[in-house]
């Protein structure tokens, strides 16, 4: 624990990749969908726009397997007891303080990976049926193609309706608990007290974990030609 510019004790809990793949999964959904939805540049960007994310959530799943404490699946990802336990508090007077995300804020992460991942996926076999076809859809039945546009197509107002609550909970909690979490997000220091201090992953293995989701994705992209 360490004090802040104001004295106030705070401690790292977010390492540098959690905290950059935040930040340009942000970016990168604000791109596809203003491509994707609006024309800007070329569909060709929509694409490779596309393979940068797969390749981002490629890497968000091996973190979370062998990555930093917090940025665990198994550190957030908790059943409905304890997500009950912690709704309860909140409507409580009883303080409740979350190391990394907290047990309701870790659904929300992976129903957005969840969703983020599907939306790549059905993306490199979907069709627009006119000029634009995903780098997969020569491969399979006119079927499946078909039916990874419409799940393409309806998982986009899923994820757009999953980043709406994202937003409102982020701003829940910065208005009415006074809790902010997006500042934390660019510092990776949090307000708060906790028994002990979190394990952190080598930024090595981060940035090997990268290199092979990188080439996976690479490989996908050179096996459609």
């Amino acid at each position: 624990m360490t004090p802040d510019a104001q004295g106030k004790a705070s401690m790292r809990v977010w390492d540098l990749p959690t905290r950059l793949f935040h930040w340009l999964l942000v970016v990168l959904v604000v791109l596809l969908y203003a491509t994707g939805e609006f024309g800007m540049l070329d569909m060709r960007w929509h694409f490779w726009l596309g393979y940068a994310t797969l390749a981002l959530i490629v890497f968000r799943v091996s973190w979370g397997l062998f990555g930093s404490q917090t940025s665990r699946f198994a550190d957030f990802v908790r059943g409905p007891v304890a997500v009950g336990r912690y709704m309860k508090a909140q409507i409580s007077t009883k303080a409740h303080f979350s190391l990394g995300h907290n047990p309701l804020g870790g659904w929300s992460v992976l129903a957005l990976l969840l969703s983020l991942l599907l939306q790549s996926v059905t993306g490199l076999f979907a069709s627009d049926g006119i000029d634009t076809d995903g780098p997969f859809s020569g491969s399979v039945s006119g079927y499946t193609v078909k039916l990874m546009t419409r799940l393409h197509n309806w998982n986009e107002n899923v994820l757009l309706l999953l980043i709406a609550l994202h937003v409102a909970a982020v701003l829940f909690y910065l208005l009415i608990k006074h809790d902010n979490l997006i500042i934390p997000m660019f510092t990776g220091r949090k307000h708060g007290v906790a028994s002990d201090a979190p394990r952190f992953a080598s930024a090595w293995l981060a940035l090997l974990l990268l290199l092979l989701s990188l080439a996976v994705v690479a490989v996908l992209v050179w096996y459609a030609g």
